[in-house]
C-alpha cells in the first residue's frame, strides 16, 4: 500500500518515494518482502499521479521486481479494494504499508508459516504498550484536558502493524462493504464482517514512517542495519 499523499510528513514527494541510502522508502519495503518470499506475487498500489513517477524511478534505479500497479482511491478502504479485485480466491494475502521498509525477512516468513495452517482468518502483528495511557480530550479552547472517570489499562492496549495476512476469499468478502469512518485497517474491515483474528507479535522498529521524526529515526536505523 502505497497510495498515500503523505501530508503530514510536510513535502511535496509523498514519503514513500523519498530516499534513505539512495532508494525510494517502498524501495527498501519491496526488497524485504522478495528477498523473504521470492515466489509470491507482489502488487502495489499508488497514488494515480504517481505512476509515471514510479516507473520511471524503477527504470533508472533498475528495480526488476515484478509489479502488478493498482491505482489508488479516495481513502485508505478504496484503495485496498482496489487491490483485492486482482487476488485470487484461495491464496494468502499480506497488505503491508509501503512506508514500513524496517521490517524484517524473518517476521514476514515466521507470519506467512503460521498463516499457512491457521483456523482463523487473519493473523495480525501486534505490540504491547510499555509508556503508561491517559485518556485526553479537547477543551472550547483547543486545550487538552482529561476526560472524568475513563482509566487506560495499558495491558489491555497493543499497537497495531502491517503486514496483516488474510485468506484471500474471506478479506475480499469483508471488503465488499460500503466504507465507514471506522476502517481504519484491514482488521478492522475484517471484524466488521464477523471474521476471526489471531495475533502475533510484531517487531519495535517496523515503524511506520509518518512523520519527519520518524524518517530520520528510519534513516539512522538502517544506517545500523
Amino acid at each position: 500500500m502505497a497510495a498515500g499523499r503523505g501530508t503530514r510528513m510536510g513535502t511535496e514527494l509523498p514519503k514513500q518515494f523519498m530516499e534513505i541510502a539512495g532508494k525510494a522508502i517502498l524501495h527498501h519495503t519491496i526488497d524485504r518482502f522478495e528477498m523473504a518470499m521470492p515466489d509470491a506475487r507482489m502488487v502495489v498500489v499508488l497514488p494515480a499521479n504517481c505512476i509515471r513517477l514510479w516507473k520511471d524511478y524503477c527504470f533508472v534505479h533498475n528495480l526488476d521486481t515484478p509489479q502488478m500497479i493498482v491505482e489508488g482511491g479516495f481513502t485508505r478502504f478504496h484503495s485496498v479494494k482496489n487491490a483485492m479485485s486482482q487476488i485470487p480466491d484461495g491464496a494468502l494475502v499480506a497488505v503491508h504499508d509501503g512506508v514500513r521498509p524496517l521490517i524484517s525477512t524473518g517476521l514476514i516468513r515466521r507470519m506467512f508459516e503460521e498463516a499457512g495452517h491457521m483456523e482463523e482468518d487473519a493473523l495480525i502483528p501486534v505490540l504491547p504498550m510499555v509508556d503508561t495511557l491517559t485518556a485526553l480530550r479537547k477543551d472550547k479552547r483547543g486545550q487538552l484536558e482529561a476526560i472524568p472517570n475513563v482509566k487506560v489499562d495499558r495491558d489491555q492496549i497493543f499497537a497495531v502493524q502491517t503486514p496483516q495476512l488474510f485468506k484471500s476469499t474471506v478479506i475480499r468478502r469483508a471488503y465488499d462493504v460500503p466504507y465507514k469512518e471506522e476502517f481504519t485497517d484491514d482488521a478492522s474491515v475484517l471484524l466488521d464482517s464477523g471474521g476471526r483474528i489471531r495475533y502475533c507479535e510484531g517487531e519495535r522498529f517496523n515503524l511506520k514512517i509518518t512523520r519527519p521524526d520518524d524518517f530520520r529515526l528510519a534513516t539512522l536505523l538502517m544506517k545500523i542495519r
